[in-house]
């Protein structure tokens, strides 16, 4: 018998399986369970996207595109950040192609971490930030965001938290799992920090088109910032295009170069389909006010407000979420940290949620809900959630 333990490396053996896979997993072996756990759209992806996509395979464009990605879509990437966000990347050689996000930030950290070397990361944050990071034989240092301050990272808890070894800074706003954001005015009381200390910022923004107050500023767009951010979006959220696997990132020519580097010797290229029906997505017009990513945001966002509202009738403490498609409430008035309250509550009402504890220490105290489904699952899932409250009281 092979002993596979010897095998695996120890740093595999010692990461830790996905908080949010682990109860999407239950869920789906209990018979009548709703689950609000999933940060996934409900909506289908548009038909002028499948379509596009359906006609590419239709006249046999089966191949490997350029390794950065198709020219064309390149051109509307540049343009779609140009547009919201009126800053400019060349398409030649500062915008690369990738398969989702997720590829996105494990090469941008891959191509910049020595073994040693510190990444900043708000806590709570998205669960896989920390996992590449460790991957990496770097160390993740959280940095304690609080419900209070809407749950932004503060120049003076980034200061606190930066020592020698500090390189990167992960900042992931909107944000998962706590739907905060961050303002241009917020961005500008960090931005001296992070020059003072020479950090590279890693700006996952794959959920700025769903802000709901104002508009998502990203940090590339204030002064010195662009040279040392590696901004980074996709198609999963907005576009409803999750299974198609097809993110972006934009930064300097200088660390695209590095990064297609190990792009080139692990994925060669995104999805060629996928890639065609991002062309369909990014010439729609986003300009347009009923454009699909315009139609999604306004019913996420009435979501948002229905579930808002009822967690608060509840007596459930709950920030309100400006961005994103979460809400994360405090579960500490019921007695529970939110790992016991989301066992007890899908061992009793059939209602999956995901303990804040997977996003970080920060996130003991709360749980996520995704309001990516439907109203009336939403509201199902809430009479079930106000019944449970009723129980352990």
């Amino acid at each position: 018998m092979i002993d596979y333990d010897k095998i695996l490396t120890e740093k595999v053996k010692n990461l830790k399986p996905s908080g949010i896979r682990k109860f999407f997993d239950i869920v789906t072996e209990i018979k009548g369970a709703i689950s609000l756990g999933v940060g996934e759209p409900d909506f289908i992806t548009p038909w002028s996207m499948r379509n596009e996509a359906i006609k590419s395979i239709q006249k046999g464009y089966t191949q490997y595109t350029s390794n950065s990605g198709i020219p064309k879509l390149r051109e509307l990437i540049s343009e779609y950040i140009e547009y919201t966000q009126k800053i400019s990347y060349c398409p030649k050689d500062e915008i690369l192609v990738t398969v989702g996000a997720s590829e996105a930030i494990d090469l941008s950290l891959r191509a910049m971490l020595n073994p040693g070397d510190e990444v900043l990361v708000p806590d709570p944050s998205y669960v896989s930030y920390v996992p590449c990071i460790e991957l990496n034989n770097a160390k993740a240092v959280p940095v304690k965001c609080t419900a209070d301050n809407g749950f932004i990272l503060t120049p003076d808890a980034l200061e606190a938290a930066i020592t020698p070894k500090s390189k990167v800074l992960i900042l992931p706003y909107p944000n998962n799992p706590t739907g905060g954001i961050m303002t241009k005015q917020q961005l500008e009381q960090i931005a001296p920090v992070i020059l003072k200390h020479n950090l590279v910022v890693v700006s996952d923004e794959i959920y700025s088109d769903l802000t709901y107050e104002g508009k998502h500023c990203s940090i590339a767009t204030l002064k010195d910032m662009k040279e040392r951010t590696i901004l980074i979006n996709g198609f999963s959220k907005s576009f409803a295009m999750t299974g198609w696997r097809l993110g972006f990132m934009c930064a300097p020519k200088e660390l695209i170069a590095g990064i297609k580097k190990i792009h080139q010797y692990t994925i060669m290229c995104a999805p060629t389909a996928s890639q065609y029906a991002a062309i369909a997505a990014l010439s729609e017009g986003l300009e347009d006010d009923f454009n699909s990513v315009t139609l999604m945001r306004e019913e996420y966002n009435k979501r948002r407000r229905f579930l808002l509202s009822r967690l608060n009738d509840m007596g459930l403490d709950c920030f309100e979420p400006k961005g994103a498609f979460y809400v994360f409430p405090s579960v500490k008035t019921t007695g529970l940290d939110g790992d016991e309250f989301s066992l007890k509550l899908l061992e009793k009402q059939k209602v999956a949620v995901v303990p804040g504890s997977a996003f970080g220490e920060s996130g003991k105290d709360f749980v996520r809900i995704s309001y990516a489904y439907s109203i009336k699952a939403i509201d199902e899932a809430l009479d079930r959630i106000e019944k449970f409250l009723k129980e352990i009281k």
